[in-house]
């Protein structure tokens, strides 16, 4: 009775696992069937097909000769390297600082992190937009990348893991002559690689994906980071699905190869953070 009992808990598992991947790969997948699918497809029967009946790879050449996607990729990739740089290092700074360090007002620097967790980006985009143009950096990529330079949300992932650092190495440190820099360099840094990797691989899909905050502050075809640009392939009069579809997997294709890089400290840590939570 047992064993029945076990065996559907594993059936219903599987079950639900086959599920969530439906929901959260099935429109990718999706996207690269449409892409792959020829002129003698036609992507709007009903009902709708999945496997492609004329397989053609045509439609990411177009796509690649439609639009300068080599410049958008670039620009993209220096807007996510910024912002990746800036989320590491100074989420990691903060975070130590909330966590590890004493100082007058610390209560109040947290309550307005959570505070900045909870305001919505489009109610503080208008006034976004007027201080970067007071900074006379609209029309940069510095511009796209500035607001998402240090998220609060990783300000609190670096405090809690930091937290978890066990005290006695730092005291042991400190006995030993170490100051604060040398503590957190040489002691707590390496202890929280995982979850900075986790901090690196959101931002960097943050700011890969974000389309409404560069679409505002850029306005030079040459500075357009790749989702803006990859709307180019939407025509005012006329627009192919396929192209576009060609166009998204592209786009999809760095993010998958910065998190192949990184996946191994990624679980790393997910699973300190599952731990010390």
């Amino acid at each position: 009775m047992h064993n029945k009992h076990v065996n559907v808990s594993k059936v219903v598992q599987y079950i639900l696992l086959v599920l969530m991947f439906i929901i959260l790969i099935g429109p990718m997948i999706w996207q690269l069937m449409l892409a792959v699918k020829g002129p003698g497809d036609n992507i709007y029967s009903v009902p709708p097909y999945f496997f492609p009946k004329d397989f053609t790879l045509d439609n990411f050449i177009e796509a690649l000769n439609a639009i300068p996607i080599m410049t958008y990729v670039r620009n993209s990739a220096i807007v996510a390297i910024i912002s990746v740089c800036g989320n590491v290092i100074g989420a990691t700074l903060a975070g130590y600082a909330l966590a590890r360090l004493k100082f007058k007002g610390k209560g109040v620097v947290m309550a307005v992190v959570l505070a900045c967790m909870m305001i919505p980006v489009e109610t503080v985009i208008v006034s976004q937009f007027l201080i970067i143009r007071g900074m006379h950096l609209q029309n940069t990529l510095l511009s796209a990348a500035l607001p998402g330079l240090i998220q609060p949300i990783n300000i609190m992932l670096m405090t809690n893991a930091f937290r978890g650092v066990p005290y006695e190495l730092e005291e042991a440190a400190k006995v030993d002559g170490a100051n604060v820099w040398q503590r957190f360099m040489q002691i707590c840094v390496p202890q929280v690689i995982g979850t900075a990797t986790v901090v690196a691989i959101f931002s960097f899909v943050g700011a890969w994906n974000d389309f409404l905050w560069p679409l505002i502050v850029l306005a030079d075809d040459s500075t357009y980071t790749l989702t803006v640009g990859l709307n180019r392939l939407r025509g005012t009069f006329f627009s192919d699905p396929r192209l576009i579809a060609a166009g998204t997997i592209l786009a999809l294709i760095p993010i998958i190869i910065f998190f192949l890089i990184f996946q191994r400290y990624f679980f790393r840590g997910v699973e300190q953070g599952g731990v010390k939570g």
